[in-house]
C-alpha cells in the first residue's frame, strides 16, 4: 500500500509539471511580477505574503489531475465552435450553459467564464477580510488569467497533434520562458481598474487565439528546414536526463515569435495586477494593512522576502 501510494504521488507530480501551462517557473514570476504593479494600499500586505503569492501560483495545475472539472478551468477550445464562435458564444455564464450543455462547455473549457467566477469571489473575501481566502484566491486567479493569454490554450490543437507538431505546447509556454525570460522587460507601471472584467478576460482570449495560427506556421516551418539532429538535446532535470528542443532550435523559434512569448506574459501579469487591484476596489477597499500576520498558519508565506530585492529588480519596481 505504501509503495502504491508513493509511486501515486510520483506519479502526479510528474504529470503536472510536464503538461503546466505557462511551465512553474513562469506562473510564479508572472504573479510575483503583478505584486509590483499594485497602489501602496494594497502592495504591503501582498509584499508580505509575496512568498505565498509566488509559490501558490502553479496550485491549480496540481489540482488538475486529483480534483474533478479542475482541467476545464485552463482553456477554451474556440475552435471547436466553428466560425464566428465568439459572437456564438454568450459571455454570460447562465446564458452559455442555456445555449450549449453545461457537459459540452466543461469538455471545450471554461476559462474566460472561471475568471469571471474567480472575480466574483476574489472581491467577496476582501469584502470580508478573510486573509486565508484572499491569498488563495489572488494566486488562483493568477494563474488562470496567465492561461487566459496563452494562445495553445485557446484551441483544440494545443500540442500541434493536429498538424503533426507535437510537443509545441511545451515548447512555446515553457522552453523559451525558461531559456530567455531574462531578455524580457518586466516595467509595467501600474495596476488599473477594470471596468468590465468580463470583457477583459474575452479580450485577452481573443487576442491569444488570434496568434494561433503564425505560431504554428513559423514552427512548421522551421522544423521543415532545420537539422533534425540539432533539434533536440538532453538535459539533467533532477536525477535524469530529459530530451527537450535544444537551445539553438528554440533561439531560431523565438527569434521568429518577434517577442511573441514576452508579450504574452506582459500581458498575463499586467492583467493579474489589475484584477487583483478591481476587486480590492469593488470590495470597497479594505484596509489591508490590518490583516497582515494576523493568521499563524500562513507565517511560512513571508519566507520569499529574503529575496525580496531580487524581486524588485526583476519585476520593474
Amino acid at each position: 500500500m505504501k509503495s502504491k501510494f508513493i509511486g501515486l504521488c510520483w506519479l502526479l507530480t510528474w504529470v503536472s509539471f510536464e503538461v503546466s501551462a505557462w511551465g512553474f517557473a513562469a506562473h510564479k514570476h508572472i504573479n510575483r511580477c503583478a505584486v509590483f504593479t499594485l497602489p501602496p494600499a494594497m502592495f504591503t500586505f501582498y509584499k508580505y505574503y509575496l512568498g505565498y503569492i509566488t509559490e501558490n501560483a502553479v496550485n491549480p495545475d496540481k489540482r488538475r489531475y486529483v480534483l474533478e472539472g479542475e482541467a476545464s478551468r485552463h482553456y477554451i477550445d474556440l475552435d471547436y465552435y466553428g466560425d464566428n464562435a465568439l459572437d456564438k458564444l454568450p459571455k454570460d455564464w447562465a446564458q452559455a450553459t442555456h445555449k450549449y450543455s453545461q457537459d459540452t462547455l466543461l469538455a471545450h473549457g471554461i476559462v474566460p467564464w472561471h475568471i469571471q467566477h474567480m472575480q466574483h469571489r476574489l472581491t467577496n473575501a476582501f469584502r470580508n477580510k478573510d486573509i486565508a481566502q484572499i491569498l488563495k484566491l489572488s494566486s488562483d486567479i493568477g494563474h488562470y488569467i496567465a492561461d487566459a493569454n496563452v494562445p495553445l490554450h485557446t484551441t483544440q490543437n494545443y500540442n500541434g497533434q493536429l498538424t503533426g507538431q507535437d510537443g509545441i505546447h511545451g515548447l512555446w509556454e515553457t522552453r523559451l520562458p525558461e531559456l530567455f525570460k531574462e531578455e524580457y522587460n518586466f516595467f509595467l507601471g501600474n495596476a488599473t481598474y477594470v471596468k468590465d472584467p468580463q470583457q477583459r478576460a474575452w479580450k485577452a482570449i481573443i487576442q491569444a487565439h488570434a496568434t494561433v495560427p503564425n505560431l504554428l506556421k513559423l514552427e512548421k516551418e522551421l522544423s521543415q528546414n532545420f537539422n533534425t539532429l540539432h533539434k533536440f538535446s538532453y538535459e539533467k532535470r533532477g536525477a535524469s536526463l530529459k530530451k527537450v528542443y535544444s537551445e539553438a532550435y528554440a533561439r531560431a523559434y523565438h527569434d521568429l515569435l518577434q517577442g511573441q512569448v514576452e508579450h504574452q506574459m506582459r500581458t498575463s501579469i499586467k492583467m493579474v495586477g489589475d484584477f487583483w487591484l478591481t476587486c480590492w476596489i469593488d470590495a470597497g477597499e479594505p484596509d489591508l494593512d490590518e490583516l497582515i500576520g494576523v493568521s499563524v498558519m500562513l507565517e511560512e508565506a513571508v519566507s520569499g522576502n529574503k529575496n525580496l530585492k531580487v524581486l524588485v529588480r526583476e519585476c520593474g519596481d
